[in-house]
C-alpha cells in the first residue's frame, strides 16, 4: 500500500484510495455494525439516516454508551463544527451537518456548533476580521439544515471563548506538553506558529457540558456526542484521555467517511473548501456545477485496429459518488 496521510489538515492517499480500515486500526475506534444501528433505530423509533445505512457514518468512539445512557433516561448534547475558510458550504460540509440534523431530531437534544474562526486565522492567510465574516456567512448555510433554533447554540471562538469555556481551555491546555501536541498533529518547531500548539484545546474544550454555563446551566455534566469526519479523531482522542482528570464523561463519537475531491480519480483525496475546483458549493449554479463536473473528466475513447473512437465523457465515479450520498430513498442502492 502507498503513502497515507490522515490528519485534521491533511488527508492524501495513493495506490487505490484512503484505507479506511487501516484508519480505524491506526487510530483504534470502531466499526458500526447492523447491530448497532438496529439499536439506535428501536431506542429512537425512527428508521436509521441513509448516511448511516450506507456506510458513510462508518465508525464511533462509545456510541453505545451514548445509547445506554439514552435508554436509561439521562439525556445528552451534539456538538459538531465548521472552520470557516470559504463564502460556503460545500457537499462534504452538508453530509456532516445534514446527519447531525437527523440526530438531533432522533435523540430530541440539545446542540452545539463551533465556528472556529480563530484556527483559519492561525492556520491561513486571512484577516481575523475576513474570518469572521466567513463565519457568519457559513452560519446561514449552517441554519438553512433545519436544526431546532430553541435547542441550537452557534457560536464563534473570536466572539464567545471566555468564561467557563475559556476555564475549560485553560484547564485543558495545562495536561497538554507541547510534544504530545507536536507528536499527534504534525507539528514542525521549526515552523510552526504557537498558536497552532494552543488552538488544540479551544476545539477540545466544547466536548464538555462544563464549557456552557449559560447553555446547560452552572455544572451540570452531560455526556456529549460528537459527528465528525473521522479526520478530526485526534482531537477528540486527546479529550478522551483528559476527561477522567477533568472528573468529566469521555466524549462519544460517530465518525464518516470524506467525500472525496471531484479532481480525484479515486478516493485519495477530499472535498477541499481551500480548493474550490475540488469542491461543489452550496452557491453553484448549475452551469458551474456543470463545468466543474466536465473539467473534471475525461473522454472514455475505444480503439478499434487503429481508430480512435470518442463514446462520451465519463467522470471518474464524481456522479456517481455523489449520487450514492444524496440520491433519494426510493432509488436503488
Amino acid at each position: 500500500m502507498g503513502e497515507q496521510v490522515v490528519t485534521p489538515y491533511s488527508v492524501s492517499a495513493r495506490n487505490g484510495g484512503v484505507d479506511y480500515a487501516r484508519i480505524v486500526s491506526d487510530f483504534g475506534c470502531k466499526l458500526i455494525d447492523p447491530q448497532l444501528i438496529q439499536r439506535l433505530e428501536k431506542l429512537t423509533n425512527k428508521p436509521a439516516h441513509p448516511f448511516l445505512r450506507r456506510g458513510i457514518f462508518f465508525a464511533h468512539r462509545d456510541l453505545e454508551s451514548i445509547l445506554d445512557a439514552y435508554e436509561q433516561g439521562h439525556k445528552f448534547f451534539l456538538y459538531t463544527g465548521r472552520g470557516p475558510s470559504s463564502e460556503s458550504l460545500h457537499l462534504g460540509h452538508l453530509v456532516q451537518f445534514m446527519f447531525t440534523k437527523y440526530l438531533q431530531d432522533a435523540f430530541d437534544v440539545p446542540l452545539v456548533i463551533q465556528l472556529s474562526d480563530d484556527e483559519k486565522f492561525i492556520w491561513k492567510d486571512i484577516s481575523q476580521e475576513e474570518c469572521q465574516r466567513l463565519g457568519r456567512n457559513n452560519a446561514k448555510d449552517i441554519i438553512s439544515c433545519g436544526f431546532r433554533l430553541e435547542r441550537t447554540f452557534i457560536f464563534s471562538n473570536l466572539d464567545y471563548v471566555s468564561g467557563a469555556l475559556f476555564d475549560n481551555v485553560l484547564t485543558i491546555s495545562s495536561f497538554l506538553s507541547i510534544n504530545a501536541m507536536s507528536a499527534v498533529f504534525g507539528l514542525n518547531a521549526e515552523t510552526d506558529v504557537l498558536g497552532k500548539l494552543l488552538y488544540p484545546a479551544v476545539q477540545i474544550a466544547p466536548a464538555f457540558s462544563t464549557s456552557f454555563n449559560d447553555v446547560f446551566g452552572e455544572g451540570i455534566k452531560m455526556r456529549c456526542l460528537i459527528p465528525c469526519a473521522i479526520d478530526q479523531d485526534p482531537y477528540f482522542r486527546l479529550s478522551r484521555d483528559l476527561a477522567p482528570r477533568l472528573k468529566l464523561y469521555k466524549p462519544a463519537l460517530i465518525e464518516s467517511r470524506f467525500l472525496p475531491s471531484i479532481q480525484a480519480g479515486d478516493d485519495s483525496g477530499k472535498m477541499s473548501a481551500s480548493s474550490p475546483n475540488s469542491a461543489i458549493f452550496v452557491t453553484d449554479t448549475l452551469e458551474e456545477i456543470k463545468q466543474k463536473v466536465k473539467q473534471n473528466s475525461f473522454i472514455l475513447r475505444v480503439l478499434f485496429s487503429n481508430t480512435v473512437v470518442s463514446v462520451g465523457w465519463c467522470c471518474r465515479g464524481v456522479c456517481a459518488r455523489v449520487l450514492h450520498l444524496f440520491r433519494g430513498e426510493r432509488c436503488r442502492s
